[in-house]
């Protein structure tokens, strides 16, 4: 698990932490009677601190390889960490930044939020102020060391020269130090600020982008730079995130600043209209991504505070047999999760534990800085089939009428 802590008590930094995820229907007296939200929860233990070169503003992992994670800063660049190999450091004021494993440039201007992984390949992707897409592959760095040191050099013998990246734009001459490599290309069909940027599910050779241009523009790597699909005011404003189905590579997610989601089928893009608009948020939304476990699943946060669980195929039944009871629920709406104080500006379900998710906010008026992290799972009996849930209610029965009667 990854962590980031931008106060400004401390230097910026990574940490690297473990989790005890308490299993589904489990929960102590003494952890309950205990809890104190402003304490640090004795489940997650911190083993590694990496000092940011900067502050950290978004952070991927690679799926193929769960110690190299991509950061996002204040900067043109995208810096490459493997966490394993970076010593662990002493955040104390005035400590010098940690070196990133790899710098990746080709960014005009800074890049500080669109980034992805490849789950196929190692690939990232990332987007900027510059309006601009831009691809790479780690791998290109391998490629270059096995040409530089020759059959002559030792497989340690590091034959790159260290290149300069910078930390920052607009005129910042503080620079980040490490091996660079160049973008294998750079793609350009937005007309303003890039937020978001996904791979395809199936191919590392398509992709997608979102911007404050309120376009969502699909891309094929094979077909050259311009875009393959490009819609249009996708929305009424903004578009801050995007999420492609693993599932179900057709479906395209979107969410914007006017406090919208759409569902895109890619089938349809000329069209231009979505499958579904979701309205479940009072304010822009910041985040949406498909349930790893279940293909008409997902999740959306947005600057409410609120994380809420939607299904798709729950929109336009009949009867209603989503969690969610609220007489005014929009249609798909099964859960929410209210317990954070500020935006929600990320949040990732656990591929390893269904139906678990660690999200993230922004409390910075709230707490006096830093953000809050928190993980959680909602209780089984909210998405379980109805039939199957009253059947086992039906056995607690007794018990429960047996309570109230004391």
């Amino acid at each position: 698990m990854f962590v980031y802590q931008t106060d400004g008590s401390v230097p910026n930094t990574l940490v690297i932490a473990n989790c005890e995820v308490v299993k589904p229907r489990v929960a102590a007296a003494e952890h309950i009677s205990q809890f104190n939200e402003e304490a640090r929860s004795p489940f997650v233990k911190k083993y590694k601190t990496i000092i940011h070169p900067g502050e950290v503003n978004r952070i991927r992992e690679l799926p193929q390889n769960s110690k190299i994670v991509a950061t996002h800063t204040d900067s043109p660049d995208v810096l490459i960490w493997d966490v394993e190999a970076q010593p662990n450091r002493h955040a104390v004021l005035g400590a010098a930044d940690s070196r990133p494993d790899l710098i990746l440039t080709g960014h005009q201007e800074n890049a500080e939020f669109a980034l992805a992984m490849c789950p196929t390949e190692p690939f990232v992707l990332s987007g900027g102020k510059d309006k601009l897409v831009v691809l790479w592959s780690i791998h290109d760095h391998i490629s270059t060391l096995a040409k530089e040191q020759g059959p002559t050099k030792s497989p340690g013998a590091t034959g790159t020269s260290t290149k300069h990246a910078s930390k920052g734009g607009g005129g910042n001459d503080n620079h980040v130090e490490g091996p660079s490599v160049e973008a294998r290309g750079i793609y350009q069909g937005h007309d303003d600020t890039v937020e978001d940027v996904q791979f395809c599910p199936s191919s590392a050779q398509e992709f997608c982008s979102v911007g404050d241009d309120s376009c969502l523009i699909l891309w094929d790597a094979r077909a050259g730079s311009t875009p393959a699909i490009k819609v249009e005011k996708a929305h009424n404003a903004d578009i801050h995130c995007v999420d492609w189905n693993r599932h179900d590579i057709n479906l395209i997610l979107t969410g914007s600043a006017d406090n919208t989601i759409h569902m895109f089928d890619r089938r349809n893009l000329s069209s231009g209209s979505p499958v579904h608009k979701l309205v479940g948020h009072s304010a822009a939304v910041l985040c949406v991504q498909w349930s790893p476990d279940k293909s008409s699943v997902f999740g959306s946060s947005a600057e409410d505070g609120i994380l809420n669980i939607w299904d798709h195929e729950k929109i336009g039944k009949r009867q209603d047999t989503t969690g969610l009871k609220a007489p005014n629920a929009p249609p798909g709406l099964f859960f929410q999760h209210a317990g954070h104080r500020d935006k929600v500006v990320d949040f990732h379900w656990n591929t390893s534990d269904p139906w678990t998710i660690v999200s993230v906010s922004d409390d910075c008026e709230s707490t006096n800085g830093g953000g809050t992290l928190q993980i959680w799972r909602m209780i089984d009996l909210i998405y379980r089939p109805v039939d199957e849930v009253l059947a086992e209610l039906d056995k607690f029965k007794p018990h429960i009428l047996g309570c109230e009667k004391n």
